[in-house]
């Protein structure tokens, strides 16, 4: 009797079958392959920076390890607990209302009877997505500004009173959770209403004869039937808790006044490290904000299977 193969054997074999009849895809790989490795990876090497006493002339490698001094001297600093706790403050505010907000608005318009008005609305919100943070920005300080915006200008002349909304620590953070909300929120609808296309449309007929209304059917057939979406997109989130994008609170910040408000962890890094040229202070900071939202994302998913859900790992 012949012996069968080895799983090694198998698994060569069959590794060269897929190689011979998809080659075309193997090679269409290869570059997208080389520029994560080159520009995602390769540059993670400079991690090194945050435990060492970086010296420009002597470069990453030449320069003296300091262990964990970088990490003491910034964590040392009440500015540095200050800048983590706002930089929390924000980005809760901002996963409060900007990841539930396309949710309610995905449901909204899955309700619409109207495919017109559907199409419409939907592109109509999508197109903030397209815009660069600097556009937005400026967009905002045109409309929003003390003197010269076009909202305090018409509240004036219908015998209202100006409003500092970018120069009020308060209300700069309302604006700037606003204007999260409305750029991002026709991204995240689209992503909801495709999920929402794939429940089956034998659940909304099993639902009416049993009677239920639009509002029973959303909470129990069309909220359950995107609940893995809901999930992994909050994991996704949850793991950027404390990274903020750096185009967005410094376009729209004022140093001299809404500082305090504006003073996060990306704006801290480029001014106290980039700009002083401490970069190791910087990596250090770096460093700390991404393990956070690595430890985050594991600790989500780990209770997102214990939930019965999939998860991300």
């Amino acid at each position: 009797m012949m012996s069968k193969p080895s799983v090694s054997v198998r698994h060569r074999q069959t590794f060269s079958v897929y190689m011979r009849r998809y080659w075309p895809l193997y090679v269409m790989l290869i570059l997208p392959t080389a520029f994560c490795l080159l520009f995602k990876y390769w540059p993670m090497t400079g991690l090194v920076m945050a435990f060492k006493n970086f010296k420009m002339m002597r470069g990453i490698w030449g320069s003296e390890w300091n262990g964990l001094d970088n990490f003491t001297y910034l964590f040392g600093k009440a500015e540095s607990v200050g800048v983590i706790l706002q930089t929390l403050k924000l980005n809760l505010l901002d996963l409060a209302f900007g990841f539930t907000m396309p949710i309610i608005l995905s449901l909204l318009l899955n309700e619409v009877r109207s495919r017109a008005f559907k199409r419409i609305t939907q592109t109509v919100i999508y197109l903030p997505h397209f815009l660069s943070w600097v556009i937005i920005s400026s967009l905002f300080i045109m409309l929003l500004r003390t003197e010269t915006g076009m909202i305090n200008i018409i509240a004036t002349r219908m015998g209202g009173s100006k409003v500092p909304y970018l120069e009020d620590n308060t209300l700069w953070q309302v604006v700037y959770i606003f204007i999260g909300v409305w750029q991002s929120m026709g991204w995240g609808t689209i992503i909801y209403l495709a999920a929402i296309t794939g429940i089956s449309a034998e659940l909304y007929e099993a639902a009416t004869v049993d009677g239920a209304g639009r509002f029973a059917k959303i909470w129990h057939v069309t909220l359950p039937g995107i609940r893995g979406t809901i999930v992994t997109l909050l994991i996704m989130n949850l793991g950027r808790i404390l990274g903020s994008s750096f185009e967005r609170v410094n376009s729209l910040s004022n140093p001299y006044v809404v500082l305090k408000s504006a003073n996060v962890i990306s704006t801290y890094i480029y001014r106290v490290g980039l700009s002083n040229g401490k970069y190791h202070y910087a990596t250090a900071m770096g460093l700390f904000q991404n393990l956070i939202g690595v430890i985050l994302i594991l600790i989500s998913d780990r209770v997102a299977k214990s939930m019965g859900e999939s998860g991300l790992i």
